[in-house]
C-alpha cells in the first residue's frame, strides 16, 4: 500500500497520518470505503498496532474516517464533512506554521514557492485520473 520512513525525524504514526490523508483526498480510498483493520496494517507495515491505532484516532478527529464498533474505520464522505470549520482550522494552522516559518527566517519567495508546488500536485493529480 505505501512505506514509511522509519528513519525519519517525523514520528511514524504522523507520517502514516500524513499518507492516508494524501489516499483520501485524492480518493485512492473512496468514501465509506473500509480501511485496513489496525491487526492488518500493523502486520503489512510491521509496526506496532498501537501506532496504527493513535493515527486512526487522530484521523478520526479530525473528520477524515469514522469508526463504527465491531466493523471498523471507513473514510467519511467528503459532502459529510463540516468544510467551513476545517477550512477555518486549516487556515488557523496555516498561519501558525507561517509564523513559525519567517521567524525561522524563510522569505515570503520561499513560502510562495511552496504553495506553488502543493498547486501543481492537486493538478497533477486531477490530470492522473
Amino acid at each position: 500500500m505505501f512505506e514509511l520512513d522509519v528513519r525519519s525525524r517525523k514520528p511514524i504514526y504522523e507520517q502514516l497520518i500524513d499518507k492516508l490523508k494524501e489516499l483520501i483526498i485524492n480518493e485512492v480510498f473512496k468514501a465509506d470505503e473500509k480501511l485496513p483493520s489496525v491487526r492488518t496494517l500493523a502486520q503489512e507495515l510491521t509496526i506496532n498496532p498501537n501506532t496504527i491505532q493513535k493515527a486512526y484516532r487522530e484521523l478520526e478527529r479530525q473528520e477524515f474516517i469514522y469508526s463504527i464498533p465491531g466493523k471498523g474505520s471507513f473514510v467519511t464522505p467528503q459532502k459529510n464533512m463540516k468544510q467551513g470549520e476545517k477550512v477555518n482550522k486549516m487556515k488557523q494552522e496555516m498561519i501558525s506554521l507561517f509564523t513559525e516559518a519567517i521567524f525561522l527566517g524563510m522569505k515570503r519567495e520561499e513560502i510562495e514557492e511552496l504553495l506553488m508546488e502543493a498547486e501543481s500536485r492537486v493538478k497533477g493529480d486531477k490530470q492522473n485520473d
